[in-house]
Order: structure tokens, then C-alpha cells, then sequence
């Protein structure tokens, strides 16, 4: 037994290393590993919020096997960990090509991946097979933190910021020794901010109102404002690599993003402090700043178009290419304007805490970031075989349009049955119930609020039916093909004109 366990980690390296493709550079081949525990944790998500939505239907389903709290708290964790992974991977991706040169520390790299799916495993194994503990401060290290969103316990915590620091110092450190160019600057700046506010939430304060404020600083200011950042930087580059955009152009979107995102997303937060006792002003200075954020948003919507218009859509690999557009418009809509649908004060009087925000949190996820990811992902297959074709008249094609659509369509009905659930709760238990107790079972019972469960469930189903034929088509698309793809030169941090040449063969 101990032999065993102590081949393990070989075995599990050994696994990974047969993902590695003489196509690849270093920092790739890094890459490829983060983007395919990435999809594993997609399923993971895909799985337990199945089974959440199975006991809104029917409550005694798996009870005290895997209760509604723990299915829904993986659901969730496993959404922002894999989403995560994405982004880091999609940053190793492209930094050698970036930079000019080869990772700084590589190995750190590699070692800091290792130790994130180790800890990711054991905190996922200690979710579902210890799930609880008593109210003190070895549960909180060990078991979990009982904050909503991020119950990682503190030793995960410390880990993560760990992680984060190895990924920027190969960052920071590549582009030192290479060369610096508009998104890199904004990239590196970003990780700090990353690593940095992460920590916001692991003060532990028994006030819970100041408690609240921290934990906001996390969930609102590390997801929306950092994440959102970051995606800017991915999707810049990706736009150069698929359509040839103009580096002056996508970086100058890129500044007016940051702006906007960081004026605005800063004061917005505001629109969370509506209920934990902060001053009265917050709810002018919150409210109107929220509504500025879907600027930024409308801007990488006519930064795509334009750039891609002005190209006339050149791009060999149409897949990466339509999740791009996708994330696009996703981003717009539920991060943007389902978002501002219910954060000014005097709506979030009547919405806060019911399915609306469920329906904005579905939509905004898996438009901003979800998409992005997925489109790397496929950038990252064409290469990984050779940088084949995956343009027009490819094999199965259908797959990957299958996919896409089971996916989108399956997010949007889910995004609408909990719209109709959380308008159902702000009449019934806010509006007419006066949020009384009874009001909330009241509406919690009310055939509105049921049929939107059922439908829910219907179209979560639709939308993990999507996500089997994205992995089988991730797995196979390419595969046989002779074809090879346009040969697209993003144009250079120093002026050098970027190319477009024919295939080689």
C-alpha cells in the first residue's frame, strides 16, 4: 500500500506528460495540463449543479448522502477554481510568444501546477467526505471556512496566493528578460491585483457586517474587476492570433477596459453594501457606478467587430473563433446588462438574495469567462496537432456547432427559468409578503417558483449534454486532418508588422 502511494505521484506525472506535443513550446505544453483539468473541473461543476437542481425538484434526493449545501458549494467552487485554471493556462499559452523567450522559471511552473491539483483534489475529497465540522479554528484550516463562494479552508487559501505568486514571478519575470508590450503591462499589473485581493478575504472579523465588507472585496473586486481584466488580455492577444487585428488597436480598447473597469468597478462596489449596515451614501455611489460598468463591456463588443470586419474574418480555426464572438455578446449581456438589471438600490430593494441573482450569476460566468476558456481551448488542439486546418469543410464539424449551441442555449434557459423563479420571489415574498418567513415559504412553494425548477433542471440537462460532446469533440476534432492552417504572425510589441501566409503544405 505504501509503495503504491508512494508511486503515485510519478504515475499522475507521467499521465500529464503524455500530453506533451513536439508542436509546443515550454510554456504550452504547460498550458495543455491546466487547460485539461480545466475541463474536468467543467464537468465536476456541470455534475454536482445537476444534482442541485435535482433536489430544488425533489428535496430527499441523495439527502444526508450529499445534501443541497454540499452539491451547491462544489458547483460553485469547482466553476471558479477551473475557471482559473483557464486563465492561467491561456496566459502560459501565449507568453513566450509575447515575451520573445522562454519562461523564466518554467520548472516553478510546473511544480506550482502539480501542487494546486494535489490541493484541489484533497479539498474537493474533504467537501464531500468530511463536508462538516465543529465552529472553531480547526475547521476553519482544515475543513472549511463556511464563507459563501469561497469555504476553501485556510491552508487552501495560503496555497492559492502561493500559486499565484510562482505564476507571477514567471510573468513578470519572461517579460523582464524579453519584451514588454501594452498587454503585457497591463497582464502583470493585473496579477497583482489578483494575488493581492485574494487576500482581502482572509481577515476573520466576529463582527459579521465587517466580516461581509472584506468577503465583498473578493467575490466583487477579484472576480469582476481582476478576471474581467485579465480576459481583456487574453482576448487581445487571441484577436491578433485568430484575425490579424491591429496591436494598436486591440491595446487601446484594452486601456480604455482597464480604465473604465477599475473607475468604475471600484466605487460599484457600493452596490453590495446596500445591506451590511454602511452609510446611507453608499446606495447613490454604489447604484450609479454599477451602471457604469457594462461600459467597458459595450467597448470589447466594438473592439471585436471592428477589428474583425476590417480583416474581413480571416481565421482558420472557426471554432476558437465563434466562442470568441460568443464570449463577447455573453459578456455584454449577463455580466453587463443582467447585471445592471437588478443592482440599483431601488430594484435590489426587492431582489437581493432571491433567483435573480442566480440568473445573473449563470449568464455572467459562463458569458465572460466560460467562453473565453473554452475558446482557448481549442486554439490550444489546433497546435497541439500541428496547426492544422479547422476552418470551413472540416470533418464532423457539427460537433463543435452542437456543442456550442446545446451549451449556449442550455445557459440561456437556465438563465431564464431562474429569472421567472426570483421575479416570482420578489412579488410574492418581498413586494406582497413584506420578507416575513411565511412570505419566504409562501414562495418558495408557489407553482411560478416550482415550474422555473423544473425548467431549470430541463435545460441543465441540455446544457451537460452539451459539455460531453464539447470534451469528445475536443478529444477528436483535427484528428486525420492534412490540411494546415493559415500561419497568422500577431504583429510584434515593436512595430513590426504582423503576417498572414499561406499554408505551408
Amino acid at each position: 500500500m505504501i509503495r503504491r502511494a508512494a508511486a503515485l505521484p510519478g504515475q499522475v506525472a507521467g499521465a500529464f506528460a503524455r500530453l506533451d506535443s513536439h508542436h509546443l513550446n515550454g510554456g504550452q505544453q504547460l498550458a495543455v495540463k491546466y487547460f485539461a483539468v480545466a475541463m474536468v473541473l467543467f464537468l465536476a461543476q456541470l455534475l454536482f449543479g445537476l444534482l442541485a437542481a435535482i433536489q430544488f425538484v425533489w428535496p430527499g434526493f441523495l439527502f444526508d448522502l450529499v445534501d443541497f449545501s454540499v452539491n451547491r458549494m462544489v458547483h460553485i467552487n469547482a466553476m471558479v477554481v477551473w475557471m482559473l485554471y483557464g486563465f492561467i493556462g491561456s496566459v502560459y499559452w501565449f507568453l513566450e510568444d509575447e515575451s520573445g523567450t522562454e519562461i523564466a522559471g518554467l520548472k516553478w511552473g510546473e511544480t506550482a501546477f502539480y501542487v494546486l491539483t494535489a490541493a484541489v483534489t484533497v479539498v474537493v475529497l474533504v467537501y464531500l467526505l468530511v463536508q462538516t465540522g465543529p465552529g472553531n479554528d480547526t475547521t476553519r484550516w482544515l475543513i472549511n471556512e463556511g464563507r459563501e463562494y469561497i469555504e476553501a479552508p485556510r491552508w487552501a487559501d495560503i496555497g492559492i496566493v502561493a500559486v499565484m505568486l510562482v505564476f507571477f514571478y514567471n510573468v513578470a519575470g519572461t517579460f523582464a528578460k524579453g519584451r514588454w508590450s501594452g498587454i503585457s503591462g497591463v497582464l502583470t499589473l493585473d496579477l497583482v491585483a489578483l494575488a493581492g485581493l485574494y487576500m482581502a478575504g482572509m481577515f476573520y472579523a466576529t463582527n459579521i457586517t465587517v466580516d461581509q465588507y472584506w468577503w465583498w472585496w473578493v467575490i466583487h473586486l477579484w472576480v469582476e474587476a481582476t478576471w474581467e481584466v485579465l480576459v481583456g488580455c487574453i482576448m487581445a492577444w487571441s484577436l491578433m492570433k485568430l484575425l490579424g487585428a491591429r496591436r494598436r488597436i486591440v491595446q487601446t480598447w484594452l486601456y480604455i477596459e482597464v480604465a473604465l473597469m477599475f473607475g468604475s468597478g471600484i466605487l460599484g462596489l457600493g452596490h453590495h453594501y446596500f445591506w451590511i449596515g454602511t452609510p446611507d451614501y453608499w446606495l447613490a455611489i454604489g447604484g450609479f457606478f454599477s451602471a457604469l460598468e457594462p461600459i467597458p463591456l459595450v467597448a470589447m463588443v466594438v473592439h471585436s467587430i471592428y477589428d474583425s470586419g476590417t480583416h474581413n474574418f480571416r481565421s482558420s480555426n472557426h471554432p476558437a473563433l465563434a466562442w470568441i464572438i460568443a464570449h463577447t455578446f455573453g459578456n455584454f449581456l449577463g455580466a453587463g446588462v443582467w447585471g445592471f438589471m437588478h443592482t440599483l438600490p431601488q430594484i435590489n430593494l426587492y431582489t437581493h438574495g432571491t433567483q435573480w441573482s442566480a440568473s445573473h450569476g449563470h449568464l455572467a460566468f459562463f458569458g465572460a469567462y466560460a467562453t473565453i476558456n473554452i475558446a482557448f481551448f481549442y486554439l490550444a488542439v489546433q497546435q497541439w496537432r500541428g496547426n492544422v486546418w479547422m476552418g470551413g469543410n472540416l470533418a464532423h464539424g457539427w460537433r463543435w456547432k452542437w456543442a456550442m449551441g446545446l451549451l449556449n442555449f442550455g445557459v440561456l434557459g437556465m438563465t431564464v427559468a431562474l429569472l421567472i423563479a426570483g421575479y416570482e420571489q420578489s412579488f410574492i415574498e418581498r413586494a406582497v409578503e413584506g420578507s416575513t418567513w411565511s412570505g419566504y415559504f409562501a414562495a418558495q412553494t408557489h407553482p411560478w417558483f416550482v415550474q422555473s425548477m423544473v425548467w431549470r433542471l430541463v435545460f441543465g440537462l441540455m446544457t451537460l449534454a452539451g459539455a460531453v460532446l464539447l470534451t469528445w469533440d475536443l478529444l477528436t476534432i483535427g484528428a486525420g486532418e492534412t490540411r494546415a492552417a493559415l500561419v497568422i504572425e500577431p504583429e510584434s510589441p515593436t512595430g513590426e508588422t504582423g503576417t498572414v501566409a499561406a499554408p505551408a503544405a
